[in-house]
C-alpha cells in the first residue's frame, strides 16, 4: 500500500470485533459531539494530509519500474485509471460512516464497523481477515524495503570509496536482522502508534525520499538530453512474450498498491468537525489529495522512466540507476529507513491489539495472558509488562522477518500486496455497503455500473496477483534461501 502515515487513526481500532454500547443519539454540546465523544477538530485541510501522507509511501519507488513495464501509452492511462477508481469508490465510502441519515445517522468509526453495520454476517469476517492478511504482507514488505534502503547506503559509500572498482556484494540477512530487532523494541510499546510527532516525521520523510528521486530523474534526464523509453514499455527480445504479460501484470498490482489507502479512509473521516456533514469535506479532501497525489506519481514515475527507459530498476533509489552525488542518496535511503521504521508499527499495532483483545476474552483467568506487571525502569516512569503481549509481539516479528529473508523480492510483494488490497477492499466492500446503503435496486443503470466496475476491478486484481505470483516463482528459480547477496 503506499498508505505510510495512517498514524493517529487507529486509536478506536481496537475494538474491531466487538459490539460498542450504542446509548442512542446525545445531543450535541459544546464540547462533545453527537455521539458523547470530544468534539472532532479536522477539517478540509487536515483530512488532506492525512490522506496524502497515508497514500505518498514506499509505493511511489516502484512506479518508474512499473511504467516501464507498460510504456508511455498505458503506463500513464494505467495511473489515471486507477486514481479514478480510488477516487469514486472512496467518495462511496465516504457516504458509509454514517449508517442511516447522512447528517446524524449513527457513527462508524473503522472501515470494520461501517461493514458491520452496512453488511454484517460473513462478510464482516471477511473484510476482517483480508485487512489483516494485507497488515501482515505490508509489514513483510516493509522490513525487505527497509533492509534494501540500509545496503544501498553502505554500497553506495563502499563505491564511492573504490571509485566504482569493487562491486561490494552485499547479504541482505544482516540488515532484516537490525530492522528484525529495532521492530521487537519498538512494537513492545503500546500505542506507540498513536504519537503525535509520528505521522510529522513519516509526513517529512516521504516527501524527502520522493522530492530527491524526482530531483535526481529530472537531472538525468537533463544529463542524457532525451525522454528514454518507448510507447510500448520494454521490448519483447530484452524479455521473453510471456515475461512480458507477467510483468505487465506485476506493474498493475504495483499501480494499485501505491494508491491503496481505502483501509483507513473512515479512520480519517472520524476525525472531521461538522456541520457541513463529514461526508461531504471528505469527498472535496479526496478529490484533492488524489489529485496532488496522481500529479506527484506522475512525476516520480515518468521521470523515473524517462531516466532509464526499459532499464528502470524496480526500486527508484537502491536500484543503483543513480551513483552520485552519493550523499544525497544516502539521505533518500535513510529517510526510507526512518520511515518504514514507524509506518511498520502503524500498520501492525491495530493487529497486535486486536489479537491480544481476543486472547484476553478466549482465556480471561489465565495469567499469561491478562496480569499486568510493572517493571520500574530508572529515569523512566514505570513499564507495564505483560507475559503474552511480550512473546506474541516478539514471535510476530521473528516470524515476518523470516519470511522477509526468504524472499526478499521487493516488486513482487509489493504487487501480491497490492492485487490482494485493491479489489476486496478498495472497491467490492464500498460498493456493496453504498448499493445497500442507498437502496439501489438490482438491475437498475446504477447497479448494473457498479458491478461491471466491481468485476473490472476483480479482474486487474486477479492478474496482478498472477503476474506477482509467477514473478516470485521465476525469482525462486535463480535463488537459494537466506543467501541473496545484491
Amino acid at each position: 500500500m503506499g498508505g505510510d502515515a495512517a498514524v493517529q487513526y487507529h486509536h478506536n481500532n481496537n475494538q474491531v470485533f466487538d459490539i460498542s454500547l450504542d446509548v442512542g443519539p446525545v445531543h450535541p454540546s459544546k464540547c462533545f459531539d453527537d455521539d458523547g465523544r470530544l468534539k472532532r477538530k479536522g477539517n478540509f485541510w487536515t483530512a488532506s494530509a492525512h490522506i496524502i501522507t497515508a497514500v505518498i509511501g514506499s509505493g511511489v519507488l516502484s512506479l518508474a519500474w512499473a511504467i516501464a513495464q507498460l510504456g508511455w501509452v498505458a503506463g500513464p492511462i494505467m495511473m489515471l485509471l486507477f486514481s479514478f477508481v480510488t477516487y469514486y469508490t472512496s467518495s462511496l465510502l465516504a457516504d458509509c460512516y454514517r449508517s442511516g441519515d447522512p447528517v446524524t445517522g449513527k457513527r462508524n468509526y473503522t472501515y470494520m464497523d461501517a461493514v458491520r453495520s452496512n453488511l454484517g454476517g460473513a462478510k464482516v469476517k471477511l473484510c476482517g481477515f483480508i485487512q489483516y492478511l494485507n497488515l501482515f504482507g505490508i509489514s513483510i514488505g516493509y522490513t525487505i524495503g527497509a533492509s534494501i534502503s540500509m545496503m544501498a547506503i553502505k554500497r553506495s559509500n563502499c563505491f564511492h570509496k573504490s571509485g566504482g572498482q569493487n562491486p561490494c556484494h552485499l547479504s541482505s540477512n544482516p540488515y532484516m536482522i537490525i530492522f528484525g530487532v529495532t521492530e521487537i523494541i519498538l512494537s513492545q510499546i503500546p500505542d506507540f502508534d498513536q504519537l503525535w510527532w509520528l505521522s510529522i516525521v513519516a509526513a517529512v520523510m516521504s516527501f524527502t525520499y520522493s522530492s530527491i528521486g524526482l530531483g535526481l530523474g529530472i537531472a538525468q534526464v537533463a544529463e542524457n538530453g532525451k525522454f528514454m523509453g518507448s510507447l510500448t514499455g520494454i521490448s519483447i527480445g530484452a524479455v521473453t512474450e510471456t515475461q512480458k504479460i507477467w510483468r505487465s501484470f506485476q506493474a498493475l498490482g504495483d499501480i494499485a498498491f501505491a494508491y491503496a489507502y481505502s483501509i483507513i479512509l473512515i479512520e480519517i473521516q472520524d476525525s472531521i468537525r461538522s456541520p457541513p456533514s463529514e461526508a461531504k469535506t471528505m469527498k472535496k479532501a479526496t478529490v484533492f489529495s488524489v489529485a496532488v497525489t496522481t500529479v506527484f506519481y506522475m512525476l516520480c514515475g515518468c521521470m523515473g522512466y524517462a531516466a532509464f527507459g526499459d532499464n528502470a530498476p524496480g526500486n527508484l533509489l537502491t536500484g543503483f540507476g543513480f551513483y552520485n552525488p552519493y550523499w544525497l542518496l544516502d539521505i533518500a535511503n535513510a529517510a526510507i529507513v526512518v520511515h518504514l521504521v514507524g509506518a511498520y508499527q502503524v500498520y501492525c499495532q491495530p493487529l497486535f491489539a486486536f489479537i491480544e483483545k481476543w486472547a484476553a476474552q478466549q482465556w480471561p483467568d489465565n495469567e499469561f495472558f491478562t496480569k499486568e506487571i510493572k517493571v520500574k525502569i530508572p529515569g523512566f516512569r514505570s513499564y507495564t509488562l505483560n507475559l503474552f503481549r511480550l512473546v506474541w509481539r516478539t514471535a510476530f516479528v521473528v516470524l515476518t522477518t523470516l519470511i522477509s529473508m526468504l524472499l526478499p523480492f521487493f516488486n513482487d510483494i509489493v504487487g501480491i500486496l497490492g492485487a490482494l488490497g485493491f479489489w476486496p477492499l478498495t472497491v467490492f466492500f464500498p460498493v456493496e455497503m453504498y448499493i445497500n446503503q442507498k437502496k439501489i435496486p438490482k438491475w437498475s443503470t446504477k447497479w448494473i455500473c457498479l458491478q461491471i466496475l466491481s468485476l473490472t476491478s476483480l479482474i486487474i486484481s486477479i492478474a496482478a496477483a498472477a503476474g506477482s505470483i509467477a514473478g516470485v516463482v521465476l525469482d525462486l528459480k535463480v535463488y537459494k534461501p537466506f543467501k541473496t547477496s545484491y
